[in-house]
C-alpha cells in the first residue's frame, strides 16, 4: 500500500471560552472599581470565569491518495474545525498532522480571498498560494471564470461580490487550480441547486483523476454519492472510518433515540411559545404505541403539546418529514387539509393519521411547524425520528425495488 497522503496522529484542538458575569445594575463607579480591583487579583480572577472546549480530541487516521473521503456528524462533532487545522488555517493544541500533497481548500465564504482585491487578482493570488507558478495560473484561468460565471465582474473587488458569486468564483479556483488535496465544507449550500450539481460533477471529475477529496455534508445523499470512505466524529473524536454506506448506517444510528421522543428539554426551538410541543411517539390505528411504523399499514404520528393558558385559538401544526439522507419525502399539515383547530384545550395531543403508511423502509426525520392565532408557536428543526419497516403495501407480496422511489403511490392498470 502507498503512504499516506494525510496522516493524522493524536490531534486535538482546545479553545478557551470566557463567561462575563452579568450583574443587574452597573454605574460608571463600579466599573472603575472593578478594574482597580483587577490589578491585585491573580491572573483570571474577577467578572470573566473561563472555561476549555475540546473541539476535537486524541484524533488519529491515516488518508491514502485518491480517496474521495466523506467527513460526517452532527453539529459540533468538530468536523470543520478538522478541515481549518488540516487547512493550517488554525494550529493544534496537540498532535501532528502530515500532509504530502499541495492542498486546496474551500472551508467558508471568503476564505483564501483578498476582499480588496478583484476577482482575476485572487486568482492568482490563490494560485502563488498554492505555490504555482503564473504561466500555470494562466492555463487555467479561462475554465476557471467559464466555471465560475463571473466574466462580468472579473475586475471588480470581489467585497461587492454576492455570496453565491463569491462561492462559486473560490469553489472553481480550488477545483480548477489542480491540488493534490481538495477539502469541501458545506459552504456549497449558498450556491443554487443547478450550481450545486455543477460542483459535484466537478469533483467527481477531479476524483477521477486521481486526487483526494475531503468532503463535509450534512446531505448524506451526497456523501454516498461521492464518497468511497467516510469519517464519522461525535464530540471531537473519531468513531468510526471506512467504506461509506456502513459509515453512515452508524452514524444514523447513532442519532436514533428511543420509541417515545422527549420533546420538553429542547432548548433550540423558536417562536413565542404559546404552545411546546413536549413529546412524539407512533402509534397504529387502535392506539397501540408502535416501535416502528409499517408501510401498507396505519401508523399514526402523534404530538403532545401544553400551553400556559386553557384554550388556543386557531392551533396548527406542519410536519416536514426527511428521509435518512436528509432529503425532504413530505410535508403534512393541518391548514392543507383544512382542519385547523379554531379552539383547542391548554394541554393535549395532536395525532396525525397516515391510512396507509407510503413510505419505504427507513428511518425518517421531522421538522416540527406550529402557530397559534396566526403566530409562529413552537418550530423545532430535526425534532426527532421514526422508523419504518417494509409491508406488503400493494397486497401481492411483492415491492419494487430498493432503488425505484422514494415510497409507494396507490395506483392501477386497466387495458382499453
Amino acid at each position: 500500500m502507498s503512504s499516506p497522503i494525510i496522516r493524522v496522529e493524536g490531534l486535538g484542538k482546545r479553545y478557551e471560552l470566557r463567561h462575563q458575569q452579568a450583574e443587574r445594575y452597573t454605574a460608571l463607579r463600579d466599573v472603575i472599581a472593578n478594574k482597580a480591583r483587577g490589578l491585585f487579583r491573580p491572573s483570571g480572577g474577577g467578572g470573566n470565569a473561563r472555561s476549555e472546549f475540546w473541539a476535537l480530541r486524541d484524533l488519529s487516521f491515516a488518508i491514502q491518495p485518491g480517496e474521495r473521503v466523506g467527513i460526517i456528524g452532527r453539529n459540533g462533532a468538530g468536523k470543520s474545525t478538522l478541515l481549518k487545522v488540516l487547512s493550517r488555517i488554525v494550529d493544534p493544541t496537540t498532535g501532528r498532522v502530515t500532509i504530502a500533497g499541495r492542498l486546496s481548500s474551500l472551508l467558508e465564504v471568503g476564505t483564501g480571498f483578498h476582499p480588496e482585491l478583484s476577482g482575476r487578482e485572487n486568482i492568482y493570488l490563490n494560485g502563488a498560494i498554492l505555490g504555482m507558478q503564473r504561466r500555470e495560473i494562466a492555463a487555467k484561468f479561462d475554465e476557471i471564470v467559464a466555471f465560475a460565471e463571473v466574466e462580468k465582474f472579473l475586475d471588480t473587488p470581489v467585497k461587492r461580490y454576492s455570496s453565491g458569486m463569491y462561492v462559486r468564483l473560490a469553489f472553481a479556483v480550488a477545483a480548477h487550480l489542480e491540488p493534490e488535496i481538495l477539502v469541501v465544507d458545506e459552504v456549497l449550500a449558498v450556491g443554487d441547486a443547478e450550481f450545486q450539481r455543477k460542483c459535484m460533477g466537478k469533483m467527481k471529475e477531479v476524483a477521477m483523476g486521481g486526487r483526494t477529496i475531503l468532503f463535509v455534508s450534512h446531505n448524506m445523499a451526497a456523501i454516498q454519492n461521492l464518497c468511497n470512505t467516510a469519517i464519522y466524529l461525535k464530540q471531537g473524536q473519531l468513531v468510526s472510518q471506512g467504506a461509506t454506506a456502513p459509515v453512515i448506517a452508524e452514524y444514523l444510528q447513532g442519532g436514533a433515540s428511543a420509541t417515545r421522543v422527549d420533546l420538553s428539554e429542547r432548548l433550540d426551538r423558536q417562536g413565542n411559545g404559546a404552545v411546546r410541543f413536549t413529546g412524539f411517539f407512533l402509534s397504529d390505528g387502535g392506539g397501540n404505541e408502535l416501535v416502528a411504523g409499517r408501510s401498507g399499514e396505519t401508523v399514526v404520528l402523534n404530538f403532545e403539546y401544553a400551553a400556559g393558558q386553557a384554550e388556543l385559538r386557531h392551533l396548527h401544526l406542519a410536519i416536514g418529514i426527511d428521509d435518512e439522507y436528509g432529503q425532504r419525502v413530505t410535508h403534512l399539515s393541518n391548514e392543507v387539509t383544512g382542519q385547523v383547530f379554531a379552539e383547542a384545550p391548554g394541554s393535549g395531543r395532536i395525532a396525525i393519521r397516515l391510512p396507509r403508511c407510503p413510505f419505504r423502509n427507513g428511518r425518517y426525520s421531522f421538522t416540527l411547524y406550529s402557530t397559534v392565532n396566526g403566530d409562529i408557536a413552537d418550530y423545532l428543526f430535526n425534532a426527532g425520528t421514526f422508523d419504518v419497516e417494509a409491508g406488503d403495501y400493494y397486497g401481492t407480496g411483492k415491492l419494487p425495488a430498493g432503488d425505484q422511489g422514494a415510497f409507494f403511490v396507490d395506483h392501477s392498470f386497466s387495458l382499453q
